[in-house]
């Protein structure tokens, strides 16, 4: 998609109704599909906030922004996601979170960034997080510049999260569970699953309607 497409349909992508719960599962992991609101509630998850950046590549073509974690003796090493993380007693809302989160990761200043849509939240069993998406875009793309917890960034166009055939499944085993089939996004040779891949799923459907 062309970024001034992309653009064009802003207004419209702010005021159409989410796909929800019901979008975000067609890509949740067989853990997340046991948490019901009330037993989510029952766990006081800790609040977090995550950023999905839209810009112009150098093609012109609407693209997003993702991370690789770094390697670390944790719960999400290595793993795909948005720049993101929890909520500051400094942080005013779960969207200041995020713009900071994105500063602070990529090095992608908040007054560049013009936030859109908030998404529905995901709960993240393994480490109790309640993670509410922002999406936001850029008129240009940002120059990127990594902070420890990033090992690199991934650059995806919206063409290839639209496309149909970049949705299969994986056999993970991760530390905290064993041999176990997944529906993920895979792109560019990235697999894309759990908390990122039912957030992508929600964007999807929403960029398709």
């Amino acid at each position: 998609m062309n970024f001034n497409t992309f653009r064009e349909k802003i207004n419209h992508f702010k005021t159409k109704e989410l796909g929800g719960l019901d979008a975000q599962f067609k890509m949740a992991p067989e853990l997340r599909l046991r948490y019901n609101k009330n037993k989510i509630d029952a766990q006081h998850p800790k609040k977090a906030a995550v950023l999905a950046l839209f810009y112009p590549n150098q093609k012109e073509q609407t693209t997003f922004l993702l991370t690789q974690r770094a390697s670390y003796k944790g719960t999400h090493s290595a793993q795909i996601s948005f720049p993101g993380g929890k909520i500051e007693k400094s942080d005013k809302s779960l969207q200041e979170t995020a713009l900071r989160e994105a500063y602070e990761e990529v090095g992608v200043a908040q007054q560049k960034i013009e936030i859109f849509r908030e998404l529905t939240d995901v709960y993240i069993p393994p480490s109790n997080f309640l993670a509410t998406p922002f999406l936001g875009f850029s008129e240009q793309k940002p120059n990127f510049q990594i902070n420890h917890e990033v090992a690199s960034v991934i650059e995806v166009t919206i063409d290839e999260l639209l496309d149909d055939s970049n949705i299969t499944s994986v056999n993970l085993t991760t530390s905290y569970m064993k041999n176990i089939d997944v529906p993920c996004f895979k792109i560019n040779n990235h697999i894309i699953w759990g908390a990122t891949g039912m957030m992508l799923s929600e964007i999807k459907e929403l960029l398709n309607s």
